[in-house]
């Protein structure tokens, strides 16, 4: 008969094991998590493009539903020249202009940004569309990116298209 210390033993190590054996599923759907979060992300980005090419062409707008609450037809951002209000901008671009108003000189960055928008800041997928978002209101003249990844207005007066870019850099 086994002794009560080894029968102890055995079931320490058959616990042990079996840790062993869900760290490593843990793993595996951690790597398909990141993995289709990562399809997932790059689907969102061809549609918002999508989106914005048929706006360009004045073609009809369908109605796009998102992951976490409804919302209306998507509109391309069009340039500050073009329609300088802020009210003309979807809801989410609009909270991400007053954000960055509220940031002032410290400039917003993509991980409130995400917060902002009322995505989880830890999704590395969330906080690049964010970011995405954030460049596509530089590249429109709304923002001015003057330091790497702190997005602020223009000061008045200044033209925000091409500012804050550097010359000749990637």
């Amino acid at each position: 008969m086994p002794s009560m210390r080894a029968v102890l033993e055995a079931r320490q190590k058959a616990s042990a094991r079996r840790v062993e054996e869900l760290e490593g599923e843990l793993e595996q759907l951690r790597a398909a998590l990141a993995d289709a979060e990562e399809v997932l992300r790059r689907r969102v980005i061809g549609l918002e493009q999508y989106l914005e090419a048929l706006a360009e062409e004045d073609a009809p707008i369908v109605a796009v539903v998102s992951q976490k609450k409804p919302v209306g037809p998507r509109r391309a951002v069009p340039h500050r020249q073009e329609a300088p209000g802020v009210e003309v901008l979807s809801v989410d671009y609009q909270a991400l202009m007053a954000a960055a108003s509220d940031a002032g000189s410290d400039g917003l960055g993509a991980r409130r940004a995400a917060v902002v928008l009322g995505w989880d800041s830890a999704s590395a997928s969330r906080v690049e569309g964010a970011m995405a978002r954030l460049k596509r209101l530089v590249e429109r003249g709304r923002l001015v990116e003057e330091k790497p990844g702190r997005f602020m207005l223009p000061a008045p007066g200044q033209d925000a298209a091409g500012a804050g870019r550097p010359v000749g850099g990637s």
